[in-house]
């Protein structure tokens, strides 16, 4: 395994990608991996180790090479600075396939609460302005990752269902509606957004499911492949739902929804919505 930081893009010096690499071996007799980058969740003011790291390893585990993505916080989370950056991840492990060893055709994103919001917005607003503006003559579908999987994501700025918290800090912690309504994915999925695997807890009380429901509802609508799971039980921030992920907290422990991450790899390796 190599294990590395990769500084990619100038323009935000401090974001990186914390790569978990697969080294290829003859031996071994294996195509190019299939990459994840993975999106810590934090309300955009932090980014959760629970997430980073352990999910890493899991995805790296069933095969695929996976990239933590350290993107800007806080103030730094203006002026979409984390969609950017996202995309441009995206470009540099396409760009850079031979070096990781990945296959440029199935370059996923997965994020967790205000990750997931990260992963999704990058799957409906990859051909932005605002993200072209940073790609030079690339062709915007290079930034384009080939699936979302979003875990009880942040989604909408509907003042009913939203994690305000996360949507404000996109806004420059400013709380007008018609600016925080920017970043309301269920209104930018369109034929160009990207499939998606989704699951969410039914008695989240921090992200309410109903931010999944509604992506889901316009991923339907648009005829966009999505598999939707929603578990029964637990609460928000599970990760792993296990001890690897539970920080001393038996109310992060589920092992019945423990079943997510099998069905995401699942989901990423068979690619169904390809078939």
């Amino acid at each position: 395994m190599k294990h590395e930081t990769i500084y990619f893009t100038d323009e935000f010096a401090d974001v990186a990608l914390e790569a978990y690499i697969h080294q290829y071996h003859d031996e071994l007799c294996i195509s190019k991996r299939k990459a994840i980058i993975i999106c810590p969740g934090g309300g955009y003011q932090f980014l959760s180790e629970r997430e980073a790291e352990p999910i890493a390893l899991a995805y790296m585990a069933a095969g695929l090479n996976a990239f933590v993505l350290r993107y800007s916080i806080k103030e730094k989370a203006s002026n979409c600075a984390p969609l950017i950056q996202a995309c441009l991840a995206i470009k540099y492990i396409r760009e850079h396939c031979d070096e990781l060893y990945v296959d440029p055709e199935y370059v996923f994103i997965t994020g967790f609460s205000a990750g997931g919001h990260l992963s999704a917005w990058t799957g409906c607003m990859w051909h932005s302005p605002k993200v072209t503006a940073h790609i030079g003559n690339a062709d915007p579908s290079i930034c384009k990752p080939t699936a979302t999987v979003l875990c009880y994501p942040v989604i909408t700025a509907d003042p009913t269902y939203r994690h305000t918290g996360s949507i404000q800090v996109l806004n420059g912690m400013q709380l007008d509606e018609e600016g925080l309504s920017e970043f309301s994915l269920e209104n930018r999925v369109d034929e160009r957004t990207s499939p998606a695997f989704i699951w969410h807890t039914a008695p989240d009380a921090g992200v309410p499911v109903k931010n999944s429901i509604l992506y889901a509802e316009k991923l339907s609508e648009f005829n966009i492949p999505f598999e939707l799971h929603i578990f029964p039980v637990g609460g928000h921030g599970l990760a792993l739902c296990n001890k690897e992920t539970w920080s001393c907290n038996p109310g992060l422990v589920y092992p019945y929804v423990e079943q997510w991450i099998d069905m995401a790899i699942n989901w990423v390796t068979e690619c169904p919505f390809k078939k």
